[in-house]
């Protein structure tokens, strides 16, 4: 067995550790772990501290299920999480989403969207997309914010999201609200977009699809710099309003409280 390690090289056993996943970690040992040549240990022990994240990230979406355990263990089978994006941006709209996640869903590193870099949350959108049970997508634009108000026009884009799902939901998991006017059951959790999956994969839902619309409305507009700011109130988006005037899809109601060098809407 030893003439056969010997004979393997850096670079094949390189590949092959590249491939070897977590139920492959004891054979990897066994079959390295006694390799006299430092190349070969540097490489196991790369090996190691990644099969030692992933089974830490494991741990961790594991924990990240407890609501959804403990409502499918009383019978609940389409758990939907909701959570909103653009509460707070002086332009756009407020995008809702809600999915609902098979029960054995185990997507590595779905968080909190505000937690995630933009490469990471468009990842995670594609593979939330792909496994989902259900997935629905609402929002509210500015006129609308500014006719009844962020708090109810985030209600009504929460309703349109949960009405898109393509099956009803038993359970609703909201991050840390009531919805009103629906006729199902709820469960507000707070900070829920970091302490269940199903909040945290609509949160990366909600905020994936505005970003992506704000970065339409900077092609149209891009004396704004939408794309940057995502419209929330920086200095230079503040900076664009006062040299150009409020755009089409600003909200009026939010950018007639900042004067001066005030700035609002920071983002979430």
């Amino acid at each position: 067995m030893a003439v056969e390690k010997r004979t393997e090289t850096i670079a094949g056993i390189r590949a092959r550790l590249l491939e070897a996943g977590s139920d492959q970690r004891q054979e990897m040992e066994d079959r390295y772990g006694k390799d006299e040549r430092a190349g070969v240990q540097k490489l196991l022990e790369a090996y190691r501290r990644r099969m030692d994240k992933l089974a830490a990230e494991e741990r961790r979406i594991w924990e990240m299920k407890a609501y959804e355990r403990e409502y499918q263990a009383r019978g609940y089978r389409y758990i939907c999480g909701i959570d909103e994006a653009g509460r707070g941006p002086l332009a756009g709209p407020v995008v809702a989403g809600a999915v609902i996640l098979p029960e054995d869903c185990a997507i590595p590193y779905i968080n909190d969207s505000k937690k995630l870099s933009p490469a990471r949350r468009e990842e995670l959108y594609g593979r939330i997309m792909e496994e989902a049970v259900g997935v629905g997508v609402g929002w509210s634009g500015p006129e609308r914010i500014d006719e009844i108000n962020i708090l109810q026009a985030t209600y009504e884009a929460m309703r349109m999201a949960v009405g898109k799902l393509p099956v009803k939901p038993d359970l609703l998991l909201n991050d840390a609200v009531r919805i009103p006017g629906l006729d199902i059951p709820q469960v507000p959790v707070i900070k829920g977009d970091a302490k269940s999956l199903s909040i945290a994969a609509a949160s990366i839902v909600a905020k994936v699809t505005r970003d992506r619309l704000m970065e339409e409305y900077d092609r149209l507009m891009p004396q704004y710099g939408f794309a940057s700011h995502k419209g929330y109130g920086s200095e230079a988006h503040i900076r664009a309003i006062r040299t150009y005037g409020p755009s089409p899809i600003h909200r009026r109601t939010f950018i007639s409280h900042f004067e001066g060098g005030r700035e609002d809407g920071q983002p979430e």
